[in-house]
């Protein structure tokens, strides 16, 4: 399914909620969208590498990694894992690293920049909490949309506008 965040917004003016222009599109998807799932984690990617494991059908991993742009918290193996379990996208308040791999999955990644370091794996962070950056809450179980536009945060479900 493709997504027009511009379109979404002019058919939905009262119930979306813009995030501030922060965000680049690295994955091989240029629009994505579906059900809010959260990871809030500081330079450690545990939860992000678990979470890819699951069924993720439907379903956005957004991804509060507290804009820390030292070590990337999303790489090729765990967006391989996200994409082959059916997520649809990702979107990092932080940075990913072997962008030219994930390019070439089958989908969506926005995040603020790359880096090549790696996390630790120390097992810390929260998952299914409402995340705050960028001027949204995201709250799991409401549904985000990302393009090349930006992205948008809705308490229920959107439908494209004919």
């Amino acid at each position: 399914m493709e997504y027009i965040t511009p379109d979404l917004c002019d058919a939905y003016p009262d119930s979306v909620r813009v995030l501030e222009p922060m965000v680049h599109n690295y994955g091989g998807r240029d629009s994505f969208g579906g059900e809010i799932v959260t990871i809030k984690c500081f330079e450690d990617n545990s939860l992000v590498k678990e979470a890819a494991g699951t069924d993720g059908v439907g379903k956005v991993m957004v991804v509060d990694g507290g804009a820390s742009l030292r070590r990337a918290l999303l790489g090729d193996m765990i967006a391989e894992n996200a994409a082959k379990n059916g997520w649809e996208g990702l979107i990092i308040y932080g940075c990913i690293r072997d962008v030219d791999a994930i390019a070439a999955l089958d989908l969506g990644v926005q995040a603020l920049g790359a880096i090549p370091l790696k996390t630790d794996k120390r097992g810390i962070g929260d998952l299914n909490v409402p995340v705050t950056f960028g001027g949204v809450t995201f709250n799991p179980g409401e549904y985000v949309y990302a393009d090349n536009n930006g992205v948008v945060v809705s308490a229920t479900a959107l439908k494209m506008p004919e």
